[in-house]
């Protein structure tokens, strides 16, 4: 971690899976995505890249599912069905996760500047 990241921790609604991730003081860009998926599950996505995100429980209770170019890997409680991150590769190749900001603890959803993305045009 850096010393202009704050740790925040998360989890799945039923805590099976639980996480905590790097995220820059002051923010990190989140987006609102309009994609199939994303639409329909209301998430609220900042990306990190893959070393700033840690697994701390849950590993062998995540389901995962692809669609499309399956370049993201949308993870997922097995047990109460939560999503709070997916995991995939960046544009430039580099590793990254993609936070359901909605999902960790001490984060207000109304307090954050989202920022709206067309993903069903892509």
């Amino acid at each position: 971690m850096t010393a202009t990241a704050q740790t925040h921790k998360g989890s799945c609604h039923c805590g099976a899976v639980r996480y905590e991730v790097d995220l820059p003081e002051g923010g990190a860009p989140v987006l609102s995505c309009n994609c199939s998926i994303c639409r329909r599950k209301g998430t609220l996505l900042s990306f990190v890249p893959a070393e700033a995100f840690r697994l701390l429980a849950g590993k062998d209770a995540v389901q995962d599912y692809q669609f499309h170019t399956k370049n993201i890997h949308h993870l997922f409680c097995r047990t109460c069905g939560v999503t709070g991150f997916a995991t995939g590769t960046a544009p430039n190749g580099t590793r990254m996760v993609a936070v359901n900001m909605r999902c960790l603890d001490d984060v207000d959803p109304d307090a954050l500047d989202i920022m709206k993305y067309d993903g069903a045009s892509q």
